[in-house]
């Protein structure tokens, strides 16, 4: 195995920072996934706003960079809003930086950066590391149409109600998940979803990076995911569609027909519940009294 070489002698060169709040996204993991555009944006931040100011002294410091940091995690998001808008209101370079990954996920930023937006000031998305499309690229599962559902809620309880709710999308789902709370929801997802296919990936970009992939009462149990650390994302393929019942073609058919002509009413529940045009058609007309 070849060992690379040195970083390219040339690259694009940089251009000059606007005034403006920069959303800039950090490595997950892997120190050497920070892009060049995030360093530009980093070494002309007169302000960096962190969900934790220790790990991003640390980034900083691992690429020669300094910055005045101020803290944004849940409890401080309002006061580094005000802050944003009056650095930015006088011309000045915010950069918000989340302790991983691409702000506003899961993450408290949002507070700002939707404060920022409501004042009519410019927001610009530096974009880099997310642990969310890393854990999608090497799941293995369709990745067309996805639904982010964030971290679930800390019981079973909620977390059985939470899964009910997504129970009939048919979009792969993404989750985050703890270590210590792992192995309860893949329990709960079995329970819930069913056996759908699944991976759950963990330590994404680090040394010891790892993806688990089968069904989701295979995982459930998989000795492997006995209290694993660091951060998990848990991807699940979208269920199978279940057949429409007559019920569901006349509900459906019914709707349709008070914006649609008789045809395209039929063609257009054909394509929703996967069901025969003709037939449709011909239901169509029973149900207008023809």
């Amino acid at each position: 195995m070849s060992e690379p070489g040195p970083f390219p002698p040339t690259a694009p060169p940089p251009r000059r920072v606007e005034p403006g709040l920069y959303l800039v996204a950090t490595p997950i993991g892997n120190l050497r996934d920070m892009t060049l555009r995030a360093l530009d944006v980093l070494a002309a931040a007169d302000l960096v706003l962190a969900e934790d100011t220790r790990v991003t002294a640390k980034l900083l410091t691992a690429y020669g960079l300094k910055a005045k940091l101020e803290r944004c995690d849940d409890h401080a998001s309002g006061r580094a809003a005000e802050q944003a808008i009056e650095r930015l209101r006088s011309g000045e370079v915010v950069a918000l930086v989340s302790d991983a990954g691409t702000p506003l996920v899961s993450d408290p930023g949002f507070v700002v950066a939707r404060a920022v937006i409501a004042e009519g000031l410019p927001v610009h998305p530096i974009p880099g590391p997310s642990s969310l499309l890393a854990a999608l690229c090497i799941a293995g599962l369709p990745a067309d149409r996805v639904l982010f559902a964030g971290f679930l809620p800390h019981k079973t309880a909620g977390r059985t109600a939470a899964l009910e709710g997504l129970k009939g999308q048919r979009q792969t789902l993404v989750f985050f998940e703890s270590g210590p709370r792992l192995r309860d929801s893949l329990t709960d997802m079995a329970a819930v979803l069913g056996p759908r296919p699944a991976a759950v990936a963990r330590e994404l970009t680090k040394l010891y990076e790892e993806c688990v992939r089968g069904s989701l009462d295979e995982l459930a149990v998989d000795p492997r995911l006995d209290g694993p650390k660091g951060e998990i994302v848990v991807v699940i393929g979208p269920g199978e569609a279940e057949e429409a019942t007559q019920a569901d073609a006349d509900a459906a058919l019914t709707d349709a027909l008070t914006r649609l002509s008789t045809g395209e009413a039929a063609s257009e529940v054909a394509r929703a519940l996967g069901l025969n045009r003709k037939t449709l058609y011909r239901r169509a007309l029973e149900l207008q009294g023809k």
